[in-house]
């Protein structure tokens, strides 16, 4: 047994109690015993009293008390040094928080089916691309709700942005300022890379996004912002979902509503945390390139093997220990006693 070890020694002041009941149990046991000597004799209590004798008695006081030892053992959780071994440890060693504006434009069809499923689709692609890296999602219009926590569980994260919609938000319009603060304040205290991926298709509404993103730089995140549209300006034309045909979408005067995207916004935003700026258009929104060539370069994503030794437990004995000790000592309270002849 040399370099026995226990993981928990701190259990060991369980063995007190352990100790406490079984003197207390003992104690009850010659109490009894007493107290039915006053009335009976020795020789009439075999021939009167149905019950285990003194033997009996003590054998299950020594099964109660290896019992209770060895549970508390296994509480300890005593190991041997064991064999050097390599184990796969999962590390993560960034954080990436997808900022997805889910405003009406986003519904505009000039991207098949539309923007929006456009972006789904790429982010979902993208999430191959980004190994040890956990990720959340903030979804945001006129303003911004946290919709996925950063996370390592990737199922989780589709589910959440599967139900991203314009409806995930209770204003219309593009907050880019408030959609950068939350994403800052949903990046835990970590060492590793945080990216905040910025996906929008609109101008902002004075939300005073350079000075968020001047806020994310100090909190040492970095954005890369996305502009999926035009920047020229373009109509929003989506299907109705009831007839089938496609309209322009107007404002309250009849005007057709323009979404343009103002890509020096967007670059200044990224240039002050020292990010980058993704011009993708309409036309196709490679977010896995993205990764590639911005992405990839900010994330040490290398996880090697770590090698260290692993320890053979032997909790399992003690807990069988334990267990066995508990058995023969239930069976020995419950086994019936031959009545003496008289």
């Amino acid at each position: 047994m040399t370099g026995l070890t226990f993981a928990h020694l701190g259990w060991i002041h369980l063995a007190w109690a352990a100790i406490a009941m079984v003197v207390a149990v003992a104690w009850l046991q010659a109490r009894g015993g007493r107290r039915l000597g006053r009335f009976i004799d020795s020789i009439m209590q075999k021939r009167l009293v149905h019950g285990p004798g003194r033997g009996r008695q003590r054998l299950g006081l020594a099964l109660m008390a290896l019992c209770l030892a060895a549970a508390t053992v296994a509480l300890l959780r005593p190991q041997l040094p064991g064999q050097i071994r390599q184990v796969a440890a999962r590390h993560y060693n960034a954080d990436v928080v997808v900022a997805l504006d889910v405003s009406n434009s986003m519904l505009a069809e000039d991207a098949a089916p539309n923007r929006l499923a456009r972006a789904k689709a790429e982010i979902l692609a993208m999430l191959d691309k980004l190994d040890h890296v956990r990720v959340g999602l903030v979804a945001f219009a006129g303003k911004a709700a946290l919709v996925c926590p950063i996370t390592g569980d990737e199922g989780f994260f589709r589910l959440a942005l599967d139900g991203a919609d314009p409806t995930s938000v209770s204003r219309g319009g593009t907050n880019l300022g408030d959609a950068i603060r939350t994403a800052v304040r949903a990046f835990p205290p970590s060492d590793g890379a945080k990216i905040v991926l910025l996906i929008t298709d609109g101008e902002d509404h004075d939300s005073y996004p350079r000075e968020a993103a001047k806020e994310a730089a100090k909190a040492g995140v970095r954005i890369i912002a996305v502009g999926f549209g035009s920047e020229q300006g373009s109509e929003i034309r989506i299907t109705d979902p009831v007839t089938g045909i496609q309209r322009t979408i107007t404002d309250k005067s009849g005007n057709p509503v323009i979404s343009r995207i103002d890509g020096a916004l967007l670059k200044d935003i990224a240039l002050a945390t020292k990010g980058a700026y993704v011009p993708a258009g309409v036309d196709a929104l490679d977010l896995r390139a993205i990764v590639d060539a911005h992405i990839g370069p900010m994330i040490d994503a290398d996880a090697q093997p770590t090698v260290k030794r692993v320890p053979v437990e032997l909790y399992p004995w003690a807990i069988a220990g334990a267990a066995v000790a508990l058995f023969f000592a239930v069976w020995l309270a419950g086994a019936r006693v031959r009545r003496a002849r008289p």
